[in-house]
């Protein structure tokens, strides 16, 4: 029996999923970050739950300034924790790049909540004199 995991999407629905472009989704593929699980007879990359599920781990760290780098890591990092065959020592590793990526998303995150407060204090200013100075 086939599992919904298993089936095959193309890029185009891929993209739509992820709110990634079609461009963004090859260049992941390009640079070793997810590759398609199987091609098309006509060469058509074809995705898997499981690689729009990778894709979207990184379309959540892309706003949060992680590099290609530390995205391929987090996803080896990730994939070794859910092998249950993996040994201590590389579960150990995995889990010490997790919790330094948790670390830097929260404070990524609370960058973020700063420039949001500065973003809305000026929309407010904005909107305050705006009004005022309307006749």
């Amino acid at each position: 029996m086939v599992e919904d995991r298993d089936l095959h999407m193309q890029i185009g629905e891929v993209a739509q999923r992820t709110e990634l472009s079609i461009r963004t989704v090859r260049h992941y593929d390009d640079v070793g970050l997810v590759t398609p699980s199987a091609r098309s007879v006509g060469g058509f990359r074809l995705y898997t739950e499981t690689d729009v599920e990778r894709l979207l781990v990184i379309r959540r760290m892309k706003p949060l300034d992680f590099t290609l780098a530390e995205m391929k890591q987090l996803l080896e990092s990730l994939d070794t924790l859910s092998d249950g065959e993996s040994d201590e020592d590389a579960r150990a590793s995995a889990a010490a790049f997790v919790r330094q990526c948790h670390a830097k998303a929260e404070e990524s995150c609370n960058n973020l909540r700063r420039q949001l407060a500065y973003a809305e204090e000026l929309t407010e200013l904005l909107s305050t004199r705006g009004a005022a100075a309307q006749i």
